[in-house]
C-alpha cells in the first residue's frame, strides 16, 4: 500500500469505528421487515413475546450460536446496553478490518514479474515475431 493511501484507510477505519461504537446504539429497536412479516397474525406483548394468534414466528427455534459472546448485537457479560452494543460493533469492525487486511496482504503482488514472463514466445515484444530492437536503433 502506498503512503498516500494510509490516511484514507485509517480515516475510513475511524469513521467505521465511530458508527459502530456510537451511532449503532441509535438504530431502530423496532423489528425489521422480515421480523414484522413473520409476526403477522400473532398478538405480541410489550416484551415482544407472542401471546396469541397464529404466525410463522411461533415455529422459530433458538439459533445454535445464540450463546456466543457477540450474539444479539451485544457482548455477553456486559449489563450496560449502550456499552455492550457499542463494544460489539467496534469488535465486529476490527475483526472485519483484520480479516480483510489479511486477505489483501496475502493476495498482494510480491514483487516484479520474472524477466521474460511478459515476452512473446519468439523473444520479441508480445504480438510480434521478431526480436526486440535495441534502444536507440532505427529498427
Amino acid at each position: 500500500m502506498s503512503r498516500r493511501s494510509w490516511p484514507f484507510v485509517l480515516g475510513g477505519l475511524l469513521i467505521a469505528l465511530l458508527l459502530a461504537g456510537v451511532v449503532s446504539n441509535y438504530a431502530s429497536a423496532h423489528p425489521d421487515g422480515l421480523d414484522s412479516s413473520l409476526l403477522k397474525g400473532c398478538t405480541v406483548n410489550a416484551e415482544g413475546e407472542i401471546t396469541g394468534g397464529s404466525c410463522p414466528a411461533q415455529k422459530s427455534q433458538r439459533h445454535e450460536l445464540s450463546d456466543s459472546p457477540l450474539a444479539d448485537y451485544g457482548v455477553r457479560g456486559i449489563s450496560n446496553g449502550f456499552l455492550s452494543t457499542g463494544l460489539s460493533g467496534v469488535l465486529g469492525v476490527l475483526l472485519t478490518f483484520a480479516l480483510g487486511g489479511g486477505l489483501f496482504w496475502l493476495a498482494r503482488r510480491r514483487g516484479p514479474a520474472p524477466a521474460g514472463a511478459s515476452a512473446a514466445p519468439g523473444g520479441g515484444p508480445a504480438g510480434t515475431d521478431r526480436p526486440a530492437s535495441r534502444a536507440g536503433s532505427a529498427g
